[in-house]
């Protein structure tokens, strides 16, 4: 009995279909790579002494995640390693299958593996919709070499893998196609007989494909998608592909970005520290990729809430009250009129002096109050509601500093043990230069009161 008759498949591909598709297919599934020849982009991870083309040379595959955005590559490449270390491929879904069938993979792999000594790659898309204990599942057959697991996801690994699994399985990072490697992939489908649209006989012009290379964000597979479309409606427009045509099978350009995941948290800290570096285009052009993406504005809105916070804080008060006026604008207007209220605030923000002297001077002051979470307040401090509480000298010698000369005392407002503690430290720009100013003239008469000098002074 051969390899065929037992596992429904001989050489690079089992169980999910030969790596090409038949002419129905659609034309990105029919112009999937065959050779790493026709593989495009990746270089540093297939050039001259880079890490999968050493382990391809060696024809040894080993187990590994293939990290990057839609369309980059990561199931060809998959494909393409089994093909080339001649080990058996097996695709499998985490989104559409489960776990029982990993193990029915797993059992034949071992059957394969001891009949005819041939190795599997079980390669699984999405697998960062296993749960930890799905994916805790792989780790006795990785070890074992049962399977060579290579997994793909779009997710960060750092927060989507269990950590078992990473340091059996290195991650790989795939980038978004450039450009100029859509436009190849767009130009070899038009060259192509058998697998393309050359049988069209179609008519192309350059800025209609320069127009598609760049529309597809680095995805392969939507260009394909968009090119296909695009030939279809040229054929009934007298078989020339224009740039008309092109944005007319575009349609619209999705944003790239995902709410719950990686990009989102990439684009709120570009948001975010284009503001701190006061970069009003920055901030505005990241503000909009968020809210084309079709981020939460009211997220967004919060954010900037706490970007006046942190990183001006005193330095401008009213970054705070712009801020918190634009969520209420928001959520008044809706999209896409409130939009604006948020890039009004983003531009303020951007502009606005910076200072983090506040912010700072909470977390030192934070960490002071856990360190000295016993230290009594002082008795002139303490509230005196009843006739004992004044007896054992609660507010007793509390000094009410408005009705004092210049509007400030002597009395102390730290522990007794901490008069030299000091949390704010007010910096040089906007209106903090006020403030230390005023702390500075109330330091000056406090010393005055005290009928003492302050040391250093002339």
């Amino acid at each position: 009995m051969t390899e065929l008759d037992l596992f429904g498949g001989k050489g690079g591909v089992a169980g999910g279909g030969s790596a090409g598709a038949g002419a129905g297919a659609p034309l990105a599934a029919r112009m999937r790579p065959e050779t790493l020849a026709e593989f495009r982009g990746q270089e540093h991870l297939l050039g001259d002494g880079k890490a999968i083309r050493v382990m391809l040379e060696g024809g040894q595959p080993a187990s590994m995640i293939l990290w990057g955005p839609p369309g980059s590559g990561k199931t060809t490449l998959a494909r393409l390693i089994a093909n080339e270390c001649d080990v058996t491929f097996v695709p499998f879904s985490a989104v559409t299958e489960g776990i029982a069938r990993v193990r029915e993979i797993i059992k034949e792999a071992g059957e394969r593996l001891r009949a005819t000594g041939r190795r599997t790659i079980l390669f699984c898309d999405e697998i960062h919709r296993f749960n930890k204990a799905q994916q805790d599942a792989f780790l006795p057959h990785v070890e074992a070499g049962t399977v060579i697991l290579v997994g793909a996801t779009t997710e960060n690994p750092s927060f989507e893998i269990v950590r078992p699994l990473l340091s059996r399985a290195p991650v790989y990072v795939l980038n978004a196609l450039g450009p100029e490697d859509v436009r190849g992939i767009l130009d070899a489908a038009l060259a192509s007989g058998d697998r393309g649209l050359a049988g069209l006989d179609l008519t192309v012009d350059d800025e209609a494909l320069t127009f598609i290379a760049e529309a597809a964000d680095g995805d392969a597979r939507r260009a394909l998608g968009v090119l296909e479309a695009a030939a279809g409606l040229a054929g009934r427009a007298g078989g020339r592909l224009d740039l008309e045509v092109a944005r007319e099978a575009l349609q619209h350009r999705f944003a790239v970005y995902d709410k719950g995941g990686e990009e989102h948290y990439n684009l709120i800290s570009a948001l975010h520290k284009s503001i701190r570096g006061s970069d009003p285009d920055g901030a505005l052009y990241w503000l909009a990729r968020m809210l084309e993406g079709g981020e939460d504005p009211l997220y967004i809105a919060r954010r900037l809430v706490r970007m006046a916070m942190e990183d001006i804080g005193l330095a401008d008060p009213a970054a705070l009250q712009v801020a918190l006026a634009a969520r209420d604008g928001y959520h008044f207007l809706g999209s896409p009129e409130g939009d604006l209220a948020l890039a009004v605030a983003a531009t303020y923000l951007a502009t606005a002096p910076k200072s983090n002297r506040a912010y700072t001077a909470w977390k030192v002051a934070r960490d002071a109050a856990r360190a000295t979470t016993g230290a009594p307040v002082p008795l002139h401090l303490r509230n005196a509601p009843t006739t004992l509480m004044k007896d054992l000298g609660y507010g007793e010698g509390y000094q009410y500093d408005p009705e004092q000369a210049h509007g400030v005392s002597t009395q102390r407002y730290l522990p007794e043990g901490m008069d030299d503690a000091r949390f704010y430290e007010p910096g040089p720009y906007g209106h903090e230069k006020t403030v230390a100013a005023r702390l500075k003239w109330w330091a000056e008469r406090r010393r005055e009161a005290a009928g003492r000098e302050a040391p250093g002074d002339e």
